[in-house]
C-alpha cells in the first residue's frame, strides 16, 4: 500500500496536482496503464485481479465509467504520465497495440507480465552495465544522460558483433523481447530515458538523508 502514498499526499489539497516521485512510482503508473488497457480490451469485470490499477483507482476515488472497468482509470493514468513525465501519445500507442497484439484473454496477462519484467531485466541491468551509472550518476546532465541513453539503446538493438560474448547474448535477448512485445527504439529510449533519470533523484534523495543521519 505504500507505492503510491508519497505521489498521492497532496491528492487531499488539490485533484489535479500529482507531484513526481520515484523510480517506484513511475513503474508503478505504468503498470497502472498496462492494467487499465487490458481491462478495457478483455473486459474484465473483477478489479481484485488489477492490483496495481484496484490501488490507483481506491486511492484517487476513480468513478467507474459506463459501467466499464479500465476507461476512466485509463484516461486519468494517461494524463498523469504525460504531465508529469513528458511521455508524448506514441507511447502509448505502442503499448496498446502490444497489448493488443499479445493479451487475447485473460490467461494471457500472467504471461505478458512475465515478458514484459523479464525484457526490463535484460535491458536495465545491460544498459548498466555499459553506462555505468553507478559511478556516474550524479555528474551526468540531463542532456548528455538522454544522448547516452539513446546511443546506448541504438547499440543494443542494432549492433552486430560485441567483444564480451555475455554483452552479446544479452543484446540478442533484448531485440528478441522488443520484437514480440512490439516495441520501437523510441518507445525503449523514452522508458528508459524515465527511469533512469528517477534513479539518479532517488539516489540524489538517499545521499541527502543518509547525510543527516
Amino acid at each position: 500500500m505504500g507505492v503510491f502514498s508519497k505521489l498521492f499526499r497532496k491528492q487531499a489539497e488539490d485533484e489535479n496536482s500529482v507531484p513526481k516521485n520515484g523510480v517506484e512510482d513511475f513503474v508503478s503508473l505504468i503498470r497502472v496503464y498496462y492494467q487499465a488497457v487490458m481491462a478495457v480490451n478483455l473486459g474484465i469485470t473483477n478489479l481484485n485481479i488489477l492490483a496495481d490499477m484496484a490501488l490507483f483507482k481506491r486511492m484517487l476515488k476513480i468513478p467507474t465509467q459506463n459501467n466499464k472497468l479500465g476507461v476512466a482509470e485509463k484516461s486519468k493514468v494517461k494524463k498523469i504520465l504525460i504531465s508529469q513525465y513528458g511521455l508524448n501519445e506514441s507511447f502509448f500507442k505502442e503499448i496498446d497495440s502490444s497489448i493488443k497484439k499479445n493479451c487475447k484473454n485473460q490467461n494471457d496477462i500472467k504471461s505478458y507480465f512475465f515478458l514484459f519484467q523479464g525484457f526490463c531485466n535484460d535491458l536495465f541491468s545491460l544498459m548498466g552495465n555499459l553506462m555505468q551509472w553507478k559511478f556516474r550518476f550524479s555528474m551526468l546532465m540531463k542532456k548528455m544522460l538522454h544522448s547516452m541513453t539513446v546511443k546506448t539503446i541504438h547499440e543494443i538493438l542494432t549492433k552486430s558483433e560485441w567483444k564480451d560474448i555475455n554483452v552479446q547474448k544479452a543484446a540478442w535477448n533484448i531485440r528478441k523481447y522488443s520484437h514480440t512485445l512490439g516495441y520501437s527504439e523510441q518507445w525503449i529510449v523514452d522508458f528508459v530515458y524515465n527511469v533512469v533519470l528517477l534513479a539518479r533523484e532517488d539516489s540524489k534523495r538517499q545521499a541527502k538523508e543518509n547525510k543527516k543521519d
